[in-house]
């Protein structure tokens, strides 16, 4: 696919087929760092530094880039295979809702969930607290915990108003993750948020959404979004 790279469109990331992420539309690069608890438990985000871009800038996909976050075309070196394979269908025709909620309606989109985390804690699941939404403190809990998920696999409305999403504000720019684990930091996804649209390279449509994860690691089953896939399973930490 041909791009415009003087830098003057609509903000929005366009999908380079087995290439890098192409952004464009002056949107801010950031680093954001998840905040736990001293038992591990996901609490929140803090937000970082802003890296130097210029629009339109590449992100790299492949996993695999030196220059990390950017792309260096080490994704043609090593023939990396970006086919996308995520459901193109809206999140409104998979997702189910969480039974039992008082004054709010929860949904979970599971095929949007990378398990960052933030839907459980030592004592209870999210599933476990939404029955219990009629205490305004487990409401409000519940609500905190459905606007840290980064992937937005996570929704909520008012009872009054089911069919209406309640987002949070987040501003449109991509987040660079840093995910805490047992055994270090590790890089998570890009978080996009501010519904900046993605356009799939398959020219496929994909639904713009407050917000959204994209791989960076290479390794999701759900190109281009996050699956999770870039938790290690041997133990060690992965590249910022």
């Amino acid at each position: 696919m041909a791009h415009d790279r003087d830098g003057n469109d609509d903000r929005r990331i366009v999908v380079e087929d087995g290439g890098p992420y192409w952004v464009y539309g002056d949107v801010p690069l950031v680093r954001k760092t998840q905040i736990v608890s001293e038992y591990g438990e996901p609490l929140t985000w803090q937000k970082g530094e802003t890296l130097a871009t210029t629009s339109p800038y590449a992100l790299c996909r492949c996993g695999h880039s030196k220059e990390k976050p950017f792309c260096d075309g080490t994704h043609a070196e090593i023939g990396f295979d970006g086919t996308e394979t995520a459901d193109t269908r809206p999140t409104a025709a998979r997702r189910r809702t969480l039974p039992g909620g008082k004054q709010i309606v929860v949904r979970s989109d599971e095929a949007l969930c990378i398990a960052s985390g933030f839907c459980r804690d030592r004592q209870a699941s999210i599933e476990d607290l939404v029955p219990k939404t009629n205490d305004i403190r487990m409401r409000s809990h519940v609500v905190a915990m459905v606007e840290r998920c980064p992937s937005g696999s996570l929704t909520y409305a008012l009872e009054t108003a089911p069919q209406k999403d309640i987002e949070p504000d987040l501003p449109p720019e991509i987040a660079v993750t840093t995910e805490a684990t047992a055994t270090g930091p590790i890089g998570g996804p890009l978080w996009v948020s501010g519904a900046i649209p993605v356009e799939r390279a398959d020219g496929k449509p994909f639904e713009t959404r407050n917000r959204v994860t994209l791989c960076r690691c290479g390794r999701s089953q759900c190109k281009p979004l996050c699956d999770g896939a870039h938790r290690p399973k041997d133990g060690k930490t992965a590249e910022r």
